[in-house]
């Protein structure tokens, strides 16, 4: 590590070590959420970065945080053992809806009709199992105060924690895969999957592979979610409207860059709370509208995110001193003219 990243990590710990100690508790109940939700932005990002548009993460977040919960209530089951279970069922339904896509080929549109879809299933499950559920009305978790059996703990501060390591998981993960052999494989399959199977590129492996992987993660984040909140409906934690939450605040962030998602979920949710609070009683929807509006604007005019936005203003500067100081006499002569090219 050089010493200029090793100083940003050295400040970045100083600061998140100091959050607790001087934020209110309602600040630092919006950086506990921003923190869970960057993580599951940077989930949802491993897959959309290569061209696999999924609208059914809705779906492994929903899965991850009512699994937990509900064998808590009805069985008393730690969530030590409920969250590996909820995980390893959000990998299970991504397999059964994976396998036969990328087996027949389904891919671009279709794909993310499949799994918009499959999001859809997931909510619809949950509201018609409301004996079990709580149905749309929702249902609460059972409250034991300060337990580590239960993963509950009235003081914010050890879920900060657990946020934090959290989200730098989510972020060691995204950087091994971004940095992993199998880096070049996916985005030789996200060109041309023909291409990529006649160079000896396993497809359905690599495509499997980071799909599962995405949804363990969303999963993980939705579980911790539930334990956060207490508070499950399947609204908020599954559907389409949270998988579009997902990729709109994902690809707002940008999903090519390691912080594009935590910066994503930074932007959407202060600016939600923000319009909430600014409108409260008043104007009712208006905070929703204003808030698509300025999506959309931001997708449309970066489309690269607001990471990627800043990256390409940054780094055009710095490529031509660059050059000029590798430039020699015999490369300017080499060099075709503008005309030539």
């Amino acid at each position: 590590m050089s010493g200029s990243r090793l100083v940003a990590a050295i400040v970045l710990l100083a600061v998140l070590s100091a959050i607790p100690a001087i934020l209110p508790p309602y600040f630092l109940h919006l950086v506990i959420q921003i923190l869970i939700w960057s993580f599951i932005y940077t989930a949802w990002a491993l897959m959309g970065r290569f061209g696999f548009v999924s609208f059914g993460h809705g779906a492994f977040l929903g899965v991850g945080a009512y699994v937990p919960a509900l064998l808590w209530n009805f069985y008393g089951l730690t969530p030590w053992l409920g969250i590996p279970l909820s995980i390893i069922a959000a990998v299970l339904l991504a397999a059964v809806v994976g396998y036969p896509c990328f087996r027949r080929r389904v891919v671009g549109h279709y794909f993310a009709l499949v799994t918009l879809a499959l999001s859809q299933v997931v909510l619809l499950s949950l509201v018609a199992a409301r004996d079990v559920t709580g149905g749309s009305l929702g249902f609460t978790q059972k409250a034991v105060g300060h337990s580590w059996y239960a993963l509950q703990f009235p003081e914010k501060g050890y879920f900060y924690a657990i946020a934090v390591l959290l989200w730098l998981a989510g972020l060691a993960i995204w950087r091994w895969i971004d940095r992993g052999i199998g880096r070049e494989a996916l985005e030789a399959i996200s060109e041309d999957e023909d291409a990529a199977a006649s160079i000896g590129i396993d497809v359905m492996r690599a495509k499997m592979r980071v799909t599962i992987i995405s949804a363990g993660l969303t999963a993980l984040g939705g579980a911790i979610y539930g334990q956060y909140v207490m508070y499950l409906n399947p609204e908020t934690v599954a559907g389409i409207a949270v998988s579009l939450q997902i990729v709109f605040a994902a690809i707002a962030g940008g999903v090519y860059s390691l912080l594009g998602p935590s910066v994503g979920a930074l932007l959407t949710l202060s600016l939600t709370e923000g319009l909430r609070v600014w409108f409260g009683t008043n104007f009712i929807g208006a905070a929703n509208t204003i808030y698509g509006i300025l999506l959309v604007l931001c997708i449309i005019f970066m489309p690269q995110g607001i990471v990627g936005a800043l990256q390409r203003v940054t780094l055009p500067r710095r490529a031509p001193a660059k050059a000029n100081a590798t430039e020699t006499p015999q490369s300017v002569t080499r060099r075709p003219s503008s005309a030539a090219q």
